[in-house]
């Protein structure tokens, strides 16, 4: 039914499938293409999400997922390596569409929304694509009969913009957004759900002309044998801000923020595999 309405809408997103065997899942991943990003169905916070690169891995995985998803299938998405993904998050009355924030990870793709640092404004994003994710979000928003808050997660890749995910909630970035643009968007959203409409809530969008980095912070120090590769799969417990005019700035003030000590001397590890 959703693809139905993307391909109404015109709007582009991965190839993807569900299966409810290996058998059926290790076509559907050939048909499109590795690597794929498989998940088990109604998860929180990625659990149980994996990239998988071949026959073997996949099979595997659908053993494990079977175990969260119960009879329910197992999705299959085509994954978009070497992407820029961004997250957006809106206000929708049903007519209006008001964008509280265009979010930009600093990760790559594939990383788990709630584990990628993020950055206000969108640090690599041109004005052409701008106004097609603007108008992505609005169309959705509006197809969807939103009644409050929405959260979309888009990927752009070779100058092309897809949706990877829509989300008719409230996300986990709102507190971000709000403190960044000075609206209260959750406010807003419980209004909107009782029938007021955007116009009445002459909403004033203002900003702070500074760089704003969210900074997820982990919990590796308390659980040492944790594995500390970021994945579909949502690690961080909490989250802190850092603001600057300039964006290393920002991003420095973040990571102390969330407890890191930044090395000034020392050696920097660099691991590469075969591709």
């Amino acid at each position: 039914k959703f693809g139905k309405i993307l391909k109404e809408l015109k709007i582009d997103a991965p190839k993807f499938g569900s299966a409810r065997s290996i058998d059926e899942a290790i076509s559907i991943a050939n048909k499109i293409s590795y690597p794929v990003l498989v998940r088990p169905s109604y998860v929180l916070g990625g659990r149980g999400m994996q990239i998988v690169y071949d026959d073997n891995s996949l099979s595997q995985f659908v053993k494990q997922a079977t175990e969260v998803s119960g009879e329910h299938p197992i999705l299959i998405d085509k994954f978009l390596e070497d992407a820029f993904e961004f997250d957006v998050d809106a206000l929708c009355d049903g007519d209006e569409v008001i964008i509280g924030g265009i979010m930009q990870h600093i990760e790559e793709a594939g990383v788990h929304s709630g584990d990628s640092s993020c950055v206000i404004p969108a640090y690599a994003l041109t004005d052409k694509l701008r106004e097609r994710i603007k108008s992505h979000t609005e169309n959705l928003a509006l197809r969807l009969h939103i009644k409050g808050l929405i959260n979309i997660q888009f990927a752009i890749k070779n100058e092309k913009v897809y949706t990877l995910e829509v989300n008719p909630r409230s996300s986990r970035t709102i507190p971000f957004v709000s403190k960044v643009t000075d609206i209260p968007l959750a406010k807003y959203a419980a209004q909107i759900s009782t029938g007021i409409k955007i116009k009445e809530l002459k909403i004033n969008k203002s900003h702070k002309n500074l760089i704003a980095v969210k900074k997820p912070v982990f919990p590796f120090n308390k659980f040492p044998q944790q594995n500390i590769f970021l994945s579909p799969e949502m690690k961080s417990t909490g989250e802190a801000i850092g603001f600057d005019n300039k964006l290393g700035s920002a991003f420095a003030k973040a990571e102390i923020s969330a407890g890191v000590k930044l090395p000034i001397t020392g050696t920097v590890f660099i691991s590469v595999n075969e591709n």
